[in-house]
């Protein structure tokens, strides 16, 4: 009688292990599934957002390929002086010291110092 008690002990004790490990089992599988299913709605996201990013750089493209004076300044209105040409000059084509003749300090060269004929004295 003794030896049935105990093998009834000891099945019971293997019975609720494994019924332990089920549980733990189909937790991980549930915490699992939950994760794919965050990390499938976030890559469809970020797909779709990057889906409509492409279709504004498109859309911005084909607009300035229709109109590309949207990237030039306007060459002047009616009435009033022109501002210049619509492509700056290139550093090789302006002229050198302009603010000589103009009066205007040089951008290059000495910054803070008169020329001669501006000084005090001279």
């Amino acid at each position: 009688m003794a030896s049935l008690l105990i093998v009834g002990v000891v099945v019971a004790v293997i019975a609720l292990y494994l019924a332990e490990r089920f549980i733990k089992a189909r937790a991980q599988a549930r915490r699992r599934q939950e994760m794919n299913d965050r990390l499938t709605a976030a890559t469809a996201r970020v797909d779709e957002q990057q889906a409509e990013k492409r279709a504004e750089v498109k859309a911005s493209a084909e607009l300035t390929n229709v109109m590309p004076a949207i990237n030039r300044p306007p060459l002047g209105l009616p009435g009033m002086a022109a501002h210049g040409p619509a492509r700056p000059t290139p550093s090789c084509e302006r002229p050198a010291h302009r603010g000589a003749r103009t009066g205007e300090r040089s951008s290059s060269g000495d910054h803070g110092a008169a020329r001669a004929s501006e000084r005090p004295g001279a």
